[in-house]
């Protein structure tokens, strides 16, 4: 195994196998704990991401989602998604996923040609994916899988191909990144000392326009900035943060948001394995970081995720959170400089181009 360059994600490198049972057992517990601090709570869907969790065995993920059905009420229709990556992926595996209940599957494929696989630093050939892919298709009922864009020497030509030949790989969902570099990554440091030359912004925006265009007129147009679906099969938990929903964190490096004694509670748990494990058999959980937000942090996160989404986010709701209305006169503003658009006297969301600067857009709203 190896971590990919581009990555700031909390991944690990490992060299020894990892003692499964101990760690299920772990993550039990650790439920165990949220529910006394949720209550009872109704779970309308499961991610298991992070690292690569498709290296599980079967009987962990069984575990761990038996774990949650003792703890919490069930929807009938819960989403079960799992992060594979094409390397890891084996039939008889992804069959014993499906038995213990996983319905969808994200497949982190990231490129589809040998040349910058590589220089991602995956350890994947196109093939493989192609494969594994076509496994995710045939046994799973619903498929996404992830593509990095403005990649060095990335041609809008190159990427209209590529991504043309991934809609016709996808059953109904794309995830579509462009490539950002993130300070502490090996993708850092090169760029820092001129080893590698990212796209200029002008085309990082065209290919990013490109993206919108193509996903469109093929039938996956954008619910969010970076997610394409089939209408009606969009992926429910990440909508769940994009909404600014409830939602608990658990294992290493995980972050939780849900109401606590009337107050939107931050939960982050400590990101080393080894050091999760044991704080968590020490005192029933790994959570090393928490904060209560007041009603101004809870409006900026809510307009920082919601202004993701297509769909827009609803000025009422940020009044009930903050308690008082958006500034008139900025909103007024960004809407002439349009960075933002109403979609009626509630709804706004931000424009084409206000996605690809909403950091500020927020910032600006906020002040």
């Amino acid at each position: 195994m190896a971590k990919c360059p581009y990555c700031d994600f909390n991944s690990h490198v490992r060299h020894q196998p990892v003692d499964q049972e101990r760690f299920a057992a772990a993550f039990n517990r650790e439920m165990e704990t949220l529910r006394e601090r949720t209550g009872p709570r109704t779970v309308t869907s499961i991610f298991l991401g992070g690292g690569t969790p498709s290296l599980m065995q079967p009987a962990t993920v069984a575990s761990l989602l038996d774990g949650i059905a003792k703890r919490w009420s069930v929807a009938d229709n819960i989403e079960v998604s799992l992060e594979a990556n094409p390397t890891s992926v084996e039939a008889d595996r992804f069959r014993g996923y499906r038995a213990a209940g996983v319905n969808r599957v994200s497949l982190g494929v990231q490129a589809l040609n040998d040349r910058d696989l590589r220089r991602l630093g995956r350890l994947h050939s196109v093939d493989e994916a192609k494969v594994a892919i076509g496994l995710a298709r045939e046994i799973f009922p619903r498929l996404s899988f992830d593509l990095i864009y403005a990649r060095p020497d990335q041609t809008i030509e190159d990427w209209r191909g590529e991504l043309k030949e991934a809609i016709s790989l996808a059953a109904d969902h794309l995830s579509l990144y462009q490539l950002t570099i993130e300070e502490g990554t090996q993708f850092y440091n090169l760029w820092k000392a001129g080893k590698l030359v990212t796209p200029e912004p002008d085309h990082a925006a065209a290919l990013y326009e490109e993206t919108q265009r193509v996903t469109a007129e093929h039938g996956l147009p954008a619910y969010e900035v970076s997610n394409h679906a089939v209408p009606g099969r969009e992926s429910q938990h990440n909508l769940v943060y994009w909404r600014y929903g409830q939602y608990v964190g658990v294992g290493p490096g995980a972050h939780g948001r849900f109401i606590e004694n009337d107050t939107r509670t931050v939960t982050i748990t400590e990101k080393h394995p080894e050091t999760w494990l044991e704080r968590v058999e020490n005192t029933g959980h790994g959570i090393v970081e928490q904060e209560h937000l007041n009603g101004n942090q809870q409006g900026d996160e809510f307009l920082m995720m919601g202004l993701r989404l297509r769909e827009g986010v609803d000025l009422r709701r940020y009044q009930r959170l903050t308690g008082h209305a958006i500034n008139a006169d900025r909103l007024n503003r960004l809407i002439e400089q349009g960075a933002l658009e109403r979609m009626n006297d509630d709804f706004i969301r931000a424009t084409p181009a206000g996605s690809l600067l909403l950091d500020a857009v927020v910032a600006d709203l906020s002040l």
